[in-house]
Parts: structure tokens; sequence; C-alpha cells
């Protein structure tokens, strides 16, 4: 049996084409289930390039704008994250359950550290066995590095006990310490602390919401024993010394025992419609500018990053009087690697183009799609995204040929 991303793949789609998949999947999912499902995926890999895909407060913004005047009683949050702000996911996760009387997330990629954190409000939580949460330590900010506040404080702690039982630091730890503010020391100690209070908060009051009996003995669940699992869940997310490294992957089997996470596995049908999802947003981060998602019904958006691009004045037709502006840029083709050259034409039209004849790429359609010329490729460019993004920087209609 081939593979979910070969068969895609072998299909030719266009980013325009996979975009209209994850929403027919999206739909899928939620006929199955009988819920309502909003996609936000953040892309990992444009993140390594130096594009910021962390969880801001921006995407609060963007979430709250979208869903704000849904009628629906019930979400599902489909959630991939590298992590982000505490702050924003808890944002979130208060506009969330003030709008829905039920709040779940799906996880098949990674939400990592924020993302953890904002899955820790959800009422139940549906993982894949490709899916994982992360340590909620707060990274900070201490000099030229971001560390883990966890590694930061048992480093200081460390360091306190051993003035304490010596009477003196050894002259490197004595510098480095010489170097750190108290309020340094409080806020990394406050960072730290939040993630932990934000976990003890939301899971006795959403995650363990239903608990009434424990699963082996069949006892009472109390308040006070909802508490005391919220606190051992969140010592143990913040604790680096159980995980060792802030990009850990939990899984299943790591927090079920605690959680009692639901395995989207055990329902094939369900599970092949949440790894096509998967699948199907990877290819459209490989295949276009893209670095985040959201869908929600009839919402379809995206945030693109910037193209490397060299305006320039073109001389006038002679017929003109005023100076034409040209963008170029480069497009790689995501399936043979050639580069094929776009230009960029601001506030003209097609038949602009053509009166002034104007240098274009023949390959481009006037539906923003280019179709990649090299022998046995064919592989269809979705250009639409750059377009946007270059309307957006010059505030002005583009039109790319």
């Amino acid at each position: 049996m081939a593979s979910i991303i070969s068969k895609y793949i072998s299909q030719r789609m266009s980013v325009l084409d996979l975009k209209k998949e994850l929403s027919r999947l999206r739909s899928e999912y939620n006929r199955l289930t009988g819920r309502n499902l909003f996609i936000y995926a953040a892309d990992f890999n444009k993140g390594k390039q130096g594009i910021d895909v962390s969880l801001m407060q921006d995407d609060f913004y963007m979430i709250q704008d979208i869903l704000r005047e849904s009628d629906k009683k019930q979400i599902d949050i489909y959630l991939e994250t590298p992590g982000g702000s505490g702050e924003s996911a808890e944002e979130i996760a208060r506009f969330l359950h003030s709008k829905f009387e039920e709040v779940n997330f799906v996880i098949a990629g990674e939400a990592k550290s924020a993302g953890t954190i904002l899955a820790m409000c959800a009422n139940n939580i549906y993982m894949c066995s490709t899916g994982s949460l992360g340590p909620i330590d707060a990274q900070v900010r201490v000099g030229r590095s971001t560390i883990s506040a966890y590694d930061y404080k048992t480093w200081v702690d460390e360091r306190r006990e051993e003035a304490a039982k010596k009477g003196k630091l050894n002259p490197f730890d004595a510098l480095l310490i010489s170097q750190i503010s108290p309020g340094e020391i409080y806020g990394i100690m406050n960072s730290l602390q939040f993630a932990q209070d934000l976990v003890e908060e939301w899971l006795p009051k959403y995650k363990f919401k239903d608990w009434i009996t424990t699963e082996t003995r069949g006892l009472p669940v109390t308040q006070e024993m909802k508490e005391k699992r919220a606190k051992q869940i969140s010592e143990k997310l913040c604790n680096h010394m159980d995980w060792h490294t802030h990009g850990r992957s939990l899984k299943i089997e790591d927090l079920n025992a605690e959680l009692r996470i639901e395995n989207i596995d055990d329902n094939p049908t369900l599970a092949n419609i949440v790894y096509r999802i998967k699948t199907v947003i990877r290819l459209i981060f490989d295949t276009s500018t893209d670095f985040k998602l959201y869908f929600w019904e009839d919402c379809e958006l995206a945030r693109s990053a910037n193209v490397a691009s060299t305006p320039f004045n073109k001389p006038a037709a002679q017929n003109d009087v005023k100076s034409i502006e040209v963008v170029e840029f480069g497009v790689p083709c995501p399936k043979c690697g050639k580069e094929h050259k776009i230009k960029g034409y601001p506030n003209l039209s097609s038949a602009d183009i053509r009166r002034l004849h104007l240098q274009v790429n023949p390959l481009v359609k006037d539906n923003d799609l280019l179709v990649c010329d090299t022998p046995g490729c064919g592989f269809t460019i979705d250009l639409k995204p750059i377009k946007n993004m270059f309307e957006n920087q010059f505030k002005k209609r583009v039109t790319l040929k």
C-alpha cells in the first residue's frame, strides 16, 4: 500500500488544490465525529530558517476574530506549534472556554512548550502515535542565549548551595553570578511558576471535570484528588531532569496514565483522516511561502513569508509618462528544483502588460498558476501566496507574469 504522502505527490496538486483537500478533510472529520474542527498549524521548518512561527499574541487576535461569531457549542482544535508565548496560550484558552462549552485538542504532529500549555486546557485530548507534547518550562533570554528557565534556576540554586557549604564560589561561577541581577532571577522563577499555575488551574477545571470515580478501585474522585493529580502533572512537565531537553517529545504512553488521552489510532477511519490532514498541511508548507494556517468552515487564512525580490524601475514605453515598477524573483519547483523567473507589476493589469509589451514568463497563467516545463515534471505552482505577500507589501494590486 502506497504511503499517504506519495499518493498526494503523485497527483501533482497545486497549493490551491491542497487547500481545497484540507477543507474537504476537515469536513470529513466533522461528519465522522459530529464535532467541529478548527485547524491551527505552524511550519517548524520555516522556523529553522529564521521566520518567527511561534505562538504569539497575533495568533490570539486571529483566532478570536475567526471564531467570535461562531454559534457552535463545541470545538476541536487541530494544533501544531513549536511553542511560544505562555501568555498568548492563556489568552487563547480563556477565549475558547468563554465561547464554547467543550474544547478539545487533536495532536497529530508536535505541540510543544506553550502548545502543550494550551492543550492542558482541553476537556479531551486526542493524539495519534505521531503526535507529541513537550516540557512546559519557559524559555528565557539570558545574554545572547535562550535557555530553559528550569535549567537556569537549577544552576543558580546549586551555586547558592555551594556558596553556603564552602563559603565561596570558584572564580568562574562567581563571575557568572555577578552578572545576574536579582530581577532576572525573579523573572525566571516567575516564568517557570506561571506555566505550572496554568496547568494546575486548568486540569481540574476542564480535563478532570467529569472524572467521577477512580479507574482501579471505583472510589469517588474528590476536588482534592483532582488538584493533587494536576500538581503532579505540572511538576512532571516542568521537570527538565526527567526529560533532559526542552525539545523532548512526550508521547501518549508518557502521559496517558495521568491524563487519560484518547488514542486516535484506535479508530482507523478517523486516524486515516487525521493523518491525511497532517500530511496535506506539510505539503502546503513545503510547496508555498505559507508558515501558518488557520482553517474554519468558510474561512481559510494563511500567513506567508517574504520572498527575496529586487524591485526596480523599468523605462516607460514611449506613450507612458510614468516609470513602471517591476518586482523580479525566483520560484523553485518543489518537485524538480528548477528555478522559474517571475515578474510582478504593481498597479498594472494583464491587458496593460500586453499593451506595453512588457517582459513576461509564458508559463504564468492569468489564474496565478505556473506549470513547470521541465520534461517529465509538470508540477503546478500556486503563486497566489507570493502575490498576496507583495500586495500587502506594496499596498497595491500586483499582477504576476
